[in-house]
């Protein structure tokens, strides 16, 4: 059963880094891509990065461009998320997902996802 565990949340201040990891978990993983979404309350779920697991090819929101990195390790089947520059509105649930699909920016394209780790900016 293919599974995916996020962790490296936590409190940072704003100007501050913080890195999230995503590990897939399973006897296959057959994921093409895998992203980052994040949700705060009363806000619907938001694409922040995807990669694509074979060619590298990245995809970023305009929210995050330029200060937040996706990348992949396909030996250890990770795909951490490294976020610089942060700001109280990146304060939210990120959440790892994968799709069989070549590369997609919205959640309904997914349907692996992680629990969730909280990320909070203090301003």
């Amino acid at each position: 059963q293919e599974q995916l565990v996020e962790s490296g949340g936590g409190l940072v201040q704003a100007g501050g880094s913080l890195t999230l990891s995503c590990a897939a978990s399973g006897r296959t993983f057959s994921r093409r891509a895998m992203a980052w979404f994040r949700q705060s309350p009363g806000k619907e779920r938001e694409f922040v990065a995807a990669i694509n697991w074979s060619t590298g090819k990245t995809y970023y929101a305009d929210s995050v461009k330029g200060r937040f990195t996706i990348s992949r390790d396909n030996a250890k089947n990770t795909a951490p998320l490294q976020m610089n520059s942060m700001k109280p509105e990146d304060t939210a649930v990120y959440y790892c997902a994968a799709t069989v699909r070549l590369i997609a920016t919205t959640p309904s394209a997914y349907d692996l996802w992680g629990q969730g780790t909280q990320v909070t900016v203090s301003s």
